[in-house]
């Protein structure tokens, strides 16, 4: 059998990442790149001449114009961290490099901090990975299928009436003559006509031929573009059938990741980011070393988002 390229590439190694991220400093310099690319430029009167200060720890640029003293990690999700640059890099590197991702449970016992706080690293992390794949869009050949995750609760409900299954929409565009998945979007979503057209709206762009079952809603898909809806029987045939062979492994992988890293998670409440992990990483495994350096750039881009604002619970489209 031929290797996989893409699956034996060499990583960002732990002795790349220290000799590139190992102190304070060089954590200052990488994450100053992401938040002004071009040279510094202050919030406020926009003048690219500064001098460096440190205060209680933290890196500042005093703006040489009105004197503005400008944070490296205000306005963006890391403001007001207590935590050194060392630790939040530390974090990005395990979830970055990982097969299947790392719990937060796992990353208290990396990093030696206490579990509320490697719960935030983790999902901050995640919310930024959301937010950086929130306007993927998909074309071309995509072949797209309805799961649930989450499994049932002693005496709680059955079936797909467990209150912690939730519904989501898993699309995945190919490529060559086998229909390799190259890109894939997931989103969590009721099995509503509606839903489904808001979905493809947002994240399919034509050309655009969509492979679906015969479940209702996605007949919507058809204004997104040409529809081939085919209806199978239940069961091993059905995933296996040529049209949905990609997305089926790529839903298997999904669930493999989370099942193969976390023993409790709350589905009904974080659905979305543990679904944007698996997103992210996929949509960017063609190069590990560069992974780090595209989560550093999601955290600087993503809003402020208190404590307080990620344990609320999320809901679907």
């Amino acid at each position: 059998m031929a290797m996989n390229s893409i699956q034996f590439q060499p990583g960002l190694s732990m002795f790349e990442f220290m000799e590139c991220y190992g102190s304070v400093e060089q954590c200052e310099a990488a994450l100053e790149r992401q938040r002004w690319p071009e040279g510094f430029r202050c919030p406020r009167c926009a003048c690219t001449k500064a001098w460096p200060l440190r205060r209680s720890g933290h890196s500042l640029r005093q703006c040489r114009g009105c004197g503005y003293q400008a944070s490296l990690t205000a306005g963006t999700i890391l403001q007001d961290t207590k935590l050194p640059l060392t630790k939040w890099f530390m974090a990005m590197q395990l979830l970055s490099q990982a097969k299947t991702n790392m719990a937060a449970l796992e990353l208290r016992r990396q990093l030696g901090v206490s579990y509320p706080t490697a719960w935030m690293l983790k999902h901050k992390i995640t919310e930024s990975m959301r937010l950086a794949e929130a306007d993927r869009q998909l074309h071309g050949s995509v072949q797209i299928d309805d799961a649930y995750l989450g499994g049932e609760r002693s005496g709680g409900k059955p079936g797909r009436g467990s209150e912690n299954k939730v519904p989501f929409v898993l699309a995945v565009q190919t490529v060559g003559l086998n229909a390799q998945a190259y890109r894939v979007c997931a989103a969590l979503l009721p099995f509503r006509r509606s839903a489904l057209a808001e979905f493809c709206q947002r994240h399919l762009a034509r050309p655009l031929t969509v492979y679906s079952d015969g479940l209702d809603c996605f007949s919507a898909a058809a204004h997104a573009g040409v529809h081939r809806r085919i209806v199978t029987a239940g069961g091993k045939a059905a995933a296996q059938h040529p049209a949905f062979r990609a997305v089926n492994v790529m839903l298997g992988n999904l669930k493999t990741a989370i099942t193969g890293t976390y023993h409790a998670i709350k589905f009904a409440k974080y659905a979305s980011r543990y679904l944007a992990d698996f997103q992210f990483r996929f949509n960017r495994r063609e190069n590990m070393k560069q992974m780090l350096p595209e989560m550093l750039s999601a955290l600087v881009h993503a809003p402020i988002s208190p404590l307080t604002a990620l344990r609320e619970p999320e809901s679907a489209c």
